[in-house]
Formats: C-alpha cells, sequence, structure tokens
C-alpha cells in the first residue's frame, strides 16, 4: 500500500511522518507557558487545544463531548477515553492531514487555524505527556539477563530458575522519571571499592561505573479495581502507548546494595523517557514474534497471538564533551522473552490496582549476534568495564563521563512512512559535592 501523503511538507526520513501521528504535551510562544497536548507531524507540532477550539474536531462528532481533554495539562485524560477513541482521533487527524482527504477545510484551507495551531517543532517545548503515578520496570530482554548473570554467576547459572516463568520486575521511582532532554546529575552513594577487604567496608561518593539501559517504556490508559486482575486476553486494551527508555543505572552503588532486596539508590536518580508517546495502532503493522520461551508458562500468562511484541530499530549514540559521536548499539526491539500485555497480566494478577498513566519499563533490550554492537548497556559492551569501547577522536570508554550525552533513537518502516519516537536524550552532569 502507497504510504499516506500530506499537503504539508514532512521530510521524508522523519518520525513523524503520517502513518504515525504520536501525542505529547508542549508548551510554546502562542500558548504563554500553559501545557497542552499535541500531535507531532514532520518538523511541525499540532496544538490540540487551539485546534479543537478552532472547531477542528468539527468532524468527529463522537468526540464532542470529551474535548475538554485537550485542555489538559497531561495526556492522562485522553488516554482514558481507550482505545477505540485513541483510534478514531488519530485515523481522523491522518484524514485531516492527509492530501486530498474529505476534511480539507478543517486545517488545509484554514488559514487562521493553520497560524494558531500548526506550529513549527522549534517553536515549542516538550514536556513529560503524562502524569506518572507508579513506575515498574522489568527485566525481559533475555539476551541481557544471560549476559550479565554469565559475568557474576557463569552461564550454567546465569538465568534465576524463576526467570522463564514469569516475568522479574522491580518498583522504580516515578518521581525521577524526567523527560528527554533533561540532565541527569551522576550520583552519590554507598561502594565497596575494595570487594575482596574483610570486612567488607564501602566508601561514600561519586558513582564511578554509570550506565545505560535500552529499554522500551509502556504507559496505561485503563485501570482496574484493587483485587481485580487484568486477564491476558484484554491486556491490549490497557495500553496507551510506547515511549523510549533509559533506565540510568549506577553500576557500582548497585553492587553493593543489591542484596537481598533489588536496586535502590543505584537506580532512582533518573530515568529518561522521549517526548512523543507512539500509540499502540501505529505499530500494528510492526509486530512480530518475541523470543521463544522454552518453558511452558502458567495459564494467566498465556497468550492468544504470537506476534505480541514489535520490530524497531534501536540505536544509542555516545557524543563526547569534545562532540565525536559513535553509534555504541544497534539492536532491534523484539528481543523480549515476555511481552507488555504478559508483564501487566502478571503484575495485576495478584489484586494489584494499575492507573492510567503508569509506565511499565522493558528492561534493558539487548540482541545476540556474533559480531556485537547490538548490546543495551554498557556493562555488557565492556564485558563488566574490562574492555574498552573505542569512541570517534580518538577517544575510549568504559562507563559514561560528565559532559558525555546519550541519545536514543528508535523507528520502524521505510522513508515516507516512518514511525519513529524521536530521540531519548541525556547529558551528565557532575555529582553534587557532600
Amino acid at each position: 500500500m502507497a504510504p499516506l501523503k500530506s499537503w504539508l511538507a514532512i521530510p521524508g526520513n522523519s518520525d513523524f511522518s503520517l502513518s504515525n501521528l504520536p501525542f505529547g504535551i508542549i508548551t510554546s510562544r502562542n500558548s504563554q507557558k500553559e501545557k497542552r497536548p499535541a500531535v507531532a507531524i514532520g518538523d511541525h507540532v499540532l496544538d490540540l487545544l487551539a485546534f479543537s477550539r478552532g472547531r477542528g474536531f468539527s468532524g468527529l462528532l463522537s468526540l464532542e463531548q470529551y474535548l475538554d481533554v485537550f485542555s489538559q495539562p497531561t495526556l492522562n485524560a485522553f488516554a482514558a477515553l481507550g482505545r477505540p477513541v485513541h483510534l478514531e482521533v488519530r485515523t481522523y487527524l491522518q484524514e485531516v492531514l492527509c492530501d486530498g482527504g474529505r476534511y480539507a477545510g478543517v486545517l488545509q484551507e484554514n488559514e487562521e487555524l493553520k497560524k494558531s495551531a500548526l506550529l513549527k517543532k522549534e517553536d515549542t517545548k516538550t514536556h513529560l505527556p503524562m502524569h506518572i503515578g507508579d513506575y515498574t520496570d522489568f527485566f525481559a530482554g533475555i539476551n541481557h539477563a544471560f549476559n550479565v548473570g554469565t559475568m557474576f554467576r557463569g552461564p550454567a547459572n546465569a538465568l534465576q530458575p524463576n526467570y522463564t516463568h514469569l516475568p522479574v520486575g522491580y518498583h522504580g521511582r516515578a518521581s525521577s522519571v524526567v523527560i528527554s532532554g533533561t540532565p541527569i546529575r551522576r550520583p552519590n552513594g554507598q561502594i565497596l571499592l575494595d570487594p575482596a577487604a574483610d570486612p567488607k567496608t564501602p566508601s561514600f561518593g561519586p558513582c564511578r561505573r554509570l550506565d545505560i539501559e535500552l529499554e522500551l517504556g509502556c504507559f496505561l490508559c485503563k485501570p482496574n479495581a484493587l483485587g481485580e486482575p487484568i486477564r491476558i486476553k484484554d491486556a491490549e486494551n490497557h495500553i496507551f502507548g510506547f515511549v523510549l527508555m533509559n533506565d540510568w543505572s549506577a553500576r557500582d552503588i548497585q553492587t553493593w546494595e543489591y542484596v537481598p532486596l533489588g536496586p535502590f539508590n543505584a537506580k532512582n536518580f533518573g530515568t529518561s523517557i522521549s517526548a512523543w508517546v507512539v500509540l499502540a495502532d501505529a505499530l500494528e503493522p510492526f509486530r512480530t514474534r518475541k523470543l521463544q520461551n522454552e518453558t511452558t508458562v502458567l495459564p494467566h500468562l498465556q497468550e492468544e497471538r504470537e506476534d505480541t511484541v514489535f520490530d524497531i530499530n534501536l540505536e544509542v549514540d555516545l557524543t563526547t564533551p569534545g562532540g565525536a559521536k559513535t553509534t555504541i548499539s544497534k539492536v532491534s526491539g523484539k528481543n523480549l522473552l515476555w511481552s507488555f500485555p504478559q508483564m501487566l497480566a502478571h503484575h495485576s494478577s495478584g489484586g494489584c490496582p494499575m492507573a492510567v498513566g503508569d509506565l511499565l519499563g522493558s528492561g534493558t533490550i539487548s540482541g545476540k549476534s556474533e559480531q556485537g554492537g547490538d548490546l543495551g548497556s554498557l556493562l555488557e559492551i565492556t564485558q563488566g568495564g574490562k574492555e574498552d569501547i573505542m569512541l570517534a577522536g580518538m577517544d575510549t570508554r568504559k562507563f559514561l563521563k560528565d559532559g558525555d550525552v546519550v541519545t536514543m533513537r528508535g523507528v520502524c518502516g521505510e522513508d515516507g512512512e516512518r514511525v519513529g519516537f524521536g530521540v531519548c536524550e541525556g547529558k551528565i552532569e557532575s555529582a553534587m559535592i557532600f
């Protein structure tokens, strides 16, 4: 099928083609710092508050009673309308922006509305798209789990016995989830400088092994009540959309603190997400099978279909303070043992109530190629800090230095119909001095 063509000039390599239309929250010169929902389209954003006030949704009468959702400072109210409404709104906006579409009079021929609602991207600022009540990070990337487990326990015991039976996860800190572009301050913490010492006595200071984790994030749009699990067959109806995610990790702090309850300060100082939420429906053409699980899972995790993950081309760039950029990883988002519906079904299986705006992280996504270049963390790339990464500009890294910028990208599809996420980026700042 030929790609949708817009009357608006959209670069062929734009992540935000007419096939995408991701949703986010912006401020702009027009809005006088008032946060409002918007849709990204090429090098522009469509201000949905201005669009709705200018009768832009006049061709979608079923939405008339819900237009107040576009005056909210987050996407939670829009997300809560449910998957059928998300699809209806996205389809309508595609027709409004489509060349020769039946709604040409709504925006294409309406100069006044174009002036108020169709803004240049550079004239806007993005903000966190959702109010995040809770954030849970999973460990669904089995290649990452095996690689890291092998470092500490050897290949025979790399995976814990429970790994193939359930999606392992832990509760993270929603308060430190930040939008792409927010600087990340190097954390201080307790570090065991000499693991062989007896007795083992930690010191307190800046993290020396600051790492990245390449992940996908999933936002929820439908709650469940306390004590009422989400069935696996219904789980996809609870999913609003997806973002890129970098779960920054302090490996030396983590090593000392994680026994017996898992990571704490090593992962609560910052989690970056991309600004635009790619709707679940936009990713439908890119469904594929997740990695095969040799274990027969229990009934509450058994899916009716096999194509429950997405073939998203993910990349990670590291830019040094001197400006030299190196691509350090390329991997597909399909490298997961567990799907988001399975994560959600298991998370709620004991009766845990999930809320609109809750964020689930996939866990680090790594590939399994013999050539390398498809690993989602520096811990894996450097074999636990034993090997240097060769960077452009004759530089090297084992872990991140102050001033380093990490940029993650993700995209599906061909030029002209790309469904992408934009960037998830953060720059490392020096630690606070105690």
